[in-house]
């Protein structure tokens, strides 16, 4: 069995603040850390479940976020970004049974979260078909348009809520809550211990429960920051702004929104 894995940190316990995030500051090796090790169970929990090929993505600002050390041997670690349009789940293609999210967080212009944003943390929202995105969504599309089902997410209780409405199946493990300005967490190694059992159980029951049907059209609204950036963006082929500081893009195929939006983000 052949899983994939894409990771952020912003759904890792413990993780509250942007400082705890971003390279640079003293607090961030130590929720890296937490990281690693919520994505190190999520290997476990699949290879307890006979998984014998596992790509995990650094899919967190830099793409240099995880210690491969820590992670078994039947890893390949995708480090860095590449440009690609799949964004947070390159070189996820057919082959893979199934692809899993860890440290998922909830969406750009909802309060479940201090650290919420879709893909780009200067906008202020991001809609498709007139509903706040996650970055879940935006993946787990991907993945269904490949044919590959998400059959596992743990991160922030406002992902997770988001994924039991698109689909009940997809085991969830919410790790922490967001509170205003706040964050409730479990405890780092009670994460780990959910996670593990949580992946496992994913991959033991019928996979293609967790598929999920895309929608024959889409609608991308973007909301910016101000509205000089608004005004750039829409000179983009089939984007048009329909306010001071949104802009729109129609389309009926998923890949020609994922283009869309590595030019519009």
């Amino acid at each position: 069995m052949k899983i994939y894995i894409s990771a952020d940190i912003e759904g890792v316990t413990g993780v509250t603040h942007w400082d705890e995030t971003i390279e640079s500051k003293p607090d961030y090796k130590e929720f890296a850390h937490q990281m690693t090790l919520e994505v190190k169970a999520a290997c476990e929990g699949a290879i307890a479940a006979g998984a014998d090929e596992i790509w995990v993505n650094d899919a967190h600002n830099s793409g240099r976020n995880i210690d491969h050390n820590l992670l078994p041997k039947n890893t390949k670690l995708i480090r860095g970004w590449s440009g690609h349009i799949l964004f947070m789940v390159q070189e996820l293609d057919e082959s893979f049974d199934a692809a899993m999210f860890i440290g998922y967080h909830a969406a750009s212009g909802t309060d479940a979260s201090p650290l919420a944003h879709s893909m780009d943390t200067e906008i202020d929202y991001m809609k498709l078909n007139g509903e706040h995105v996650t970055e879940f969504l935006v993946h787990t599309y991907i993945s269904n348009y490949l044919g590959v089902p998400v059959v596992f997410v743990s991160g922030d209780l406002g992902v997770c809520d988001s994924v039991k409405e698109i689909n009940s199946n997809i085991v969830t493990i919410p790790v922490k809550e967001g509170i205003g300005d706040s964050t409730v967490n479990i405890h780092p190694q009670l994460a780990l211990d959910l996670i593990r059992s949580g992946v496992e159980n994913s991959l033991k029951g019928n996979l293609y429960l967790c598929d999920i049907t895309l929608p024959e059209d889409f609608i991308l609204e973007i909301k910016y920051g101000d509205h000089c950036r608004a005004y750039k963006k829409s000179f983009y082929p089939g984007a048009k702004r329909i306010g001071a500081d949104v802009v729109e893009f129609k389309s009926s195929d998923y890949m020609d929104v994922l283009r869309a939006m590595a030019f519009l983000l």
